[in-house]
């Protein structure tokens, strides 16, 4: 797909240079307007062709949009990659730790409810066998 033809399908001006925050914008927007799940049944199809048509066009322009950003990124990162792989870590253990803790503490209470309600039909059905058991007795010897 031609990039003058994509930023017409995308509602860009057609001699305009986007940045990568504009294309994304204008991308969410039409796909909005353009996704299948918002049409009724008989317009589907069509409704698929044209989110496939706006799916395209977003990725010619943001390869084009951010091609010689994105490799600056990438070569700056591999440059540092030492430097920024040692505090990634820390901080991932530090937000693990703490995610963990988090979970133990909201788990608890629902812990408390699930052993709650199975003690609770525990109970119910023991008196319930021993009412049933006293009501009508059986001289079945392999019955309880």
């Amino acid at each position: 797909m031609e990039q003058e033809s994509a930023k017409m399908l995308l509602g860009l001006a057609p001699n305009s240079h986007p940045s990568q925050s504009q294309v994304k914008d204008a991308y969410r927007s039409k796909a909005w307007e353009t996704h299948p799940d918002r049409f009724p049944a008989h317009l589907k199809s069509q409704a698929e062709s044209n989110f496939k048509l706006v799916s395209e066009a977003y990725t010619t322009l943001l390869s084009s949009a951010g091609g010689a950003t994105r490799r600056q990124s990438v070569q700056t990162a591999a440059g540092a990659s030492s430097y920024y792989s040692q505090s990634r870590v820390v901080i991932k253990t530090r937000v693990g730790r703490t995610q963990t803790s988090m979970i133990r503490v909201a788990s608890l209470p629902f812990l408390f409810i699930i052993f709650g309600s199975l003690t609770l039909a525990a109970s119910t059905a023991s008196r319930a066998y021993k009412t049933q058991k006293e009501a009508h007795p059986s001289f079945n010897p392999f019955l309880p």
